[in-house]
């Protein structure tokens, strides 16, 4: 969903992401850990951590292409990633939440 976004909005994401994209990434650091000292093979643990990493650094949680013009699906990608939740997003525009709260809403058949 492509839409041009309030320039507060913009500079508030920016400054967001990075401590959303950390929290979301030390999440995933203690899920590996886990995995690592899990029961199994030194060698299917190894190859289980290399198939998480492939999938999980694709996710927005870990890498966002950062446009002005994808605001608004870069955060629900981060909403349904559960890298953050929609209270997250009390400081934006009002605007802002309603357009990214707006997908949610239509799967609800609200």
């Amino acid at each position: 969903m492509e839409r041009e976004c309030a320039e507060g909005d913009w500079k508030l994401f920016r400054k967001k992401l990075v401590g959303w994209q950390d929290a979301y990434i030390d999440k995933l650091n203690k899920e590996y850990l886990q995995l690592l000292g899990g029961e199994g093979s030194p060698a299917k643990k190894f190859w289980e951590l290399e198939k998480r990493i492939r999938a999980d650094r694709r996710k927005a949680g870990v890498i966002v292409e950062m446009k002005r013009s994808l605001l608004v699906s870069s955060l629900v990608e981060l909403v349904r990633e559960g890298v953050i939740t929609l209270d997250d997003l009390s400081e934006f525009s009002e605007g802002l939440q309603e357009a990214v709260r707006w997908p949610f809403e239509v799967e609800r058949g609200l």
